[in-house]
C-alpha cells in the first residue's frame, strides 16, 4: 500500500524541473505596466537561477559543446554593441534584455526539459496562455473595449493593452502553432483531438488582433507543419478549416468590414500602402542608412532612436496613435524599425547580425537535420512539428517586428523548446521516456520498472 501511494507522488515530483518554466508562461496572463518589467520577466530571472542551482546540486555538465556554441554565438557581438551604446545604462539594459531572450532563458528551458512529456507540458502551457488571452481579446472586440482601430475600440489586445498591440497576437499565434503541432503529431488520440479543437478556437482571436505580420507568419508555419505531417492529414485539416471558416463567417458574422479591409490590405502593401505600412518602409530605409554609415559595429544597443531622424525620409510620421483598452489617446514614438534583422544590423552591425542570425540559422539546420532522420523512421513526432513551427514563425515574424514588450519573453521560451529539439531531442532526452511493457528507459538504455527508474 505504501509503495502504491509513493509512486504517484514520485511521478509528480518528476515533473517539477519544468514546472517553473510553465509558471513563467502562466505569469504572462497577468497585466503589466507599459515600459516596465512585468512579473513574468522577474520570474524568468528566478528560472535561470533555479536552473543553475539544479546544475550545481546534481553536478551535471551544463550544456553540450554544440549547444554552448549555438546559444553562445550572439554574446560577443552583443558585448561589443553594448560598449558602442549611447550611454552605459542603455548598453547594460539592452545587453541584459538580449541575453535574457536569446541566451539565458533558452538555455534554462533546454536544461530543464528532460523528455517529450516535459516538452508537451510546456507546449500546452503556450496553448493555455493563448486561450486565455484570446478569450479576453474576443470579449474586447464584442464589447468594444479593445484598442483603437480605425476610430473604434475593437482591436483585440488581451492584457497587453494598447501600448503593446502585438502582444496578444504573438501569444495567440504561438499557441496556435503549438496546438497544430500536437494535433498533427504522435501524441495520444485525446491530446490530438483536444489540440485540434484548441487550434480552431484560436483562429478568431488571431483574426481580431488585426496583425498582418502574425497572420502571415502563422500561415507559413502551420502550412509547413501540415506538409511535414503528410498529405492525408493536410487534406483533413484543410477541410476542417474550411468548415470552421464557413461557420465563423456565415454563422457568427466574424467577417466584418474592418477585418476584410485589413486582409485585403496585405495585397496592397506595395501599390497602395496605408499609414502604418508607409511608416514601416520609412523606418526600414532609416535603419539601412544607419547601417551603411556604421557597417561593422552599428551605433550601439538602443542607439536607433537617436539616429533615426537624421536618416529618415519625410514620409515618416511623428508616431503611432494609441488609444483604447484603458489608455487615453496619445502618440507613441516609433523607436524601432519594426524589423528584427534591420534593428540588429543598425545597432550591432554585421558582427552582431552574424552572431544572432548565425545562432538562429544553426538552430534551423539542426532542427531540419533531426527532422529528416526522424521522417526516415516513420511518422513525425509532435515535438518536431512544434519546434519547426515555432522557429519558422519566429524567423518570419522578425521580418515584420522586433523584440519589445512583455510578450517578447515568450520568444525566449519558444527558442528554448526549439533548442531542446534541435540540440538534444528524444535521443538524449530519455528521462521519463517509456519503453515497451510500461517500463522506463534510463540514460544508459537499460529498461527498468517505473518505480525503480524514478528512485534513481
Amino acid at each position: 500500500m505504501s509503495l502504491a501511494l509513493t509512486v504517484p507522488w514520485r511521478r509528480a515530483a518528476a515533473w517539477t524541473p519544468v514546472l517553473p518554466a510553465a509558471a513563467v508562461v502562466a505569469l504572462l496572463a497577468l497585466p503589466s505596466a507599459p515600459a516596465s518589467a512585468g512579473p513574468a520577466d522577474a520570474a524568468s530571472g528566478l528560472l535561470v537561477v533555479y536552473c543553475l542551482v539544479r546544475l550545481v546540486r546534481d553536478r551535471r555538465r551544463p550544456l553540450s559543446r554544440t549547444a554552448a556554441v549555438v546559444l553562445g554565438l550572439p554574446v560577443a557581438g552583443l558585448a561589443l554593441a553594448a560598449m558602442e551604446a549611447p550611454s552605459t545604462a542603455a548598453g547594460l539594459g539592452g545587453l541584459g534584455r538580449y541575453l535574457q531572450i536569446f541566451v539565458l532563458v533558452p538555455a534554462a528551458v533546454l536544461l530543464l526539459i528532460r523528455g517529450r512529456a516535459d516538452f508537451r507540458l510546456l507546449a500546452w502551457s503556450f496553448v493555455g496562455l493563448a486561450l486565455w488571452q484570446g478569450a479576453l481579446g474576443v470579449h474586447q472586440y464584442v464589447t468594444r473595449t479593445g484598442a483603437s482601430y480605425q476610430g473604434e475600440n475593437i482591436r483585440a489586445v488581451g492584457t497587453f493593452g494598447a501600448h503593446d498591440v502585438m502582444g496578444m497576437a504573438t501569444v495567440v499565434a504561438l499557441g496556435l502553432v503549438c496546438a497544430t503541432g500536437i494535433a498533427l503529431g504522435r501524441a495520444p488520440v485525446r491530446q490530438r483531438a483536444l489540440a485540434a479543437g484548441c487550434a480552431l478556437v484560436l483562429l478568431p482571436p488571431l483574426a481580431l488582433s488585426f496583425s498582418r505580420g502574425a497572420w502571415i507568419a502563422t500561415a507559413l508555419a502551420c502550412s509547413v507543419q501540415l506538409a511535414l505531417a503528410g498529405m492525408r492529414r493536410a487534406l483533413k485539416v484543410l477541410a476542417a478549416l474550411t468548415a470552421a471558416g464557413v461557420v465563423l463567417v456565415g454563422g457568427f458574422g466574424i467577417g466584418t468590414t474592418a477585418l476584410q479591409e485589413r486582409i485585403g490590405s496585405i495585397a496592397r502593401v506595395a501599390d497602395a500602402p496605408d499609414r502604418s505600412v508607409t511608416d514601416r518602409y520609412a523606418l526600414w530605409a532609416s535603419a539601412a542608412a544607419i547601417w551603411r554609415e556604421h557597417p561593422l559595429t552599428g551605433v550601439g544597443l538602443k542607439g536607433f532612436p537617436q539616429h533615426r531622424d537624421g536618416h529618415a525620409t519625410l514620409a515618416l510620421s511623428s508616431g503611432s496613435e494609441v488609444a483604447g483598452a484603458g489608455a487615453t489617446y496619445h502618440r507613441q514614438p516609433l523607436l524601432s524599425p519594426h524589423n528584427m534583422y534591420l534593428l540588429v544590423l543598425s545597432e550591432q552591425g554585421l558582427i552582431g547580425l552574424l552572431g544572432l542570425a548565425g545562432s538562429w540559422l544553426a538552430l534551423l539546420v539542426c532542427t531540419l537535420r533531426r527532422l529528416r532522420r526522424l521522417r526516415a523512421r516513420g511518422p513525425v513526432l509532435d515535438c518536431a512539428l512544434v519546434a519547426c513551427g515555432l522557429l519558422l514563425w519566429t524567423l518570419t515574424d522578425f521580418a515584420y517586428g522586433d523584440i519589445g514588450g512583455p510578450s517578447t519573453l515568450l520568444t525566449g521560451m519558444a527558442l528554448g523548446l526549439v533548442a531542446w529539439w534541435a540540440l538534444t531531442g528524444e535521443e538524449h532526452g530519455t528521462h521519463g521516456a517509456r519503453g515497451a511493457h510500461g517500463r522506463a528507459v534510463v540514460p544508459d538504455g537499460t529498461p527498468q520498472r517505473v518505480e525503480e527508474a524514478v528512485t534513481r
